[in-house]
């Protein structure tokens, strides 16, 4: 009888602490949220700098956003890890789902040409920083950082090189300024 009374008194102490999260307000302050959304802010800044150099609609903000709003999710989903029903790859998943629909509005078709490829797979990379950071892999979150500007950078650069600027060909596509 003791046993199962324990047994019990354990199952329902496990059971209020994962329905009660949030119940209670928690005023105490979390430095490693901070840290994270510091790290997400800025990967999203260094994203979103380049994007605003070059007159993007999906500038510095933007980008900061995405970055700092898919830390959060994640952040708040490993508030639930050790529970029964945890998976992050719920969340992350989830996460990849809206900025897809976020990306889409950013594309545009204009006759033969589609605009906006380059900005909708860059605010793409930003929630994957933003995913990162809440994880806390800072020097996978440095490397992917600097691959997003890097390839944003040079890439766009060898783009315009290689790109005729003749815009009458059916094939051509607007990348090269994106």
């Amino acid at each position: 009888m003791m046993i199962s009374t324990l047994f019990l008194s354990s199952i329902l102490t496990t059971e209020q602490l994962l329905t009660r999260v949030g119940d209670q307000p928690d005023l105490s302050f979390n430095f490693d949220f901070l840290f994270k959304i510091l790290l997400a802010i800025g990967a999203g800044l260094l994203i979103g700098v380049e994007r605003e150099f070059k007159g993007k609609d999906a500038g510095l903000k933007t980008n900061m956003l995405v970055s700092v709003g898919s830390c959060v999710f994640v952040f708040l989903s490993l508030q639930f890890q050790g529970g029964e029903s945890f998976d992050p790859t719920r969340v992350l998943s989830q996460v990849v789902t809206g900025i897809g629909f976020l990306g889409a509005g950013v594309i545009l078709k204009k006759g033969a040409n589609v605009q906006g490829l380059t900005t909708a797979a860059t605010v793409w990379c930003s929630a994957a920083a933003g995913c990162i950071a809440a994880f806390y892999l800072v020097m996978d979150l440095l490397l992917f950082t600097g691959t997003v500007v890097f390839v944003n950078m040079i890439f766009g650069y060898i783009g315009k090189k290689i790109t005729p600027d003749d815009t009458s060909s059916p094939l051509q596509n607007s990348e090269k300024d994106d």
